[in-house]
């Protein structure tokens, strides 16, 4: 799935996505570190990949979006 990054703390390696509906969806420092990411900046097109249903979505890998 992808979706847009909309928020990033460094310091706590999380933040959020919007998904392409503009549903804000949030993901901790183990979705990042899953992805092997370094930095994260608003805008970015990314993959998720998410575990649960649409009304309780956790992420569960968040890595930049590539063609």
């Amino acid at each position: 799935m992808q979706a847009t990054a909309y928020t990033y703390d460094p310091e706590s390696r999380s933040g959020q996505v919007l998904l392409d509906d503009g549903t804000p969806v949030p993901f901790d420092a183990a979705a990042f570190d899953a992805g092997g990411l370094r930095l994260l900046r608003p805008g970015q097109r990314v993959r998720i990949e998410v575990e649960g249903a649409e009304d309780a979505l956790r992420i569960t890998l968040v890595t930049l979006q590539t063609l």
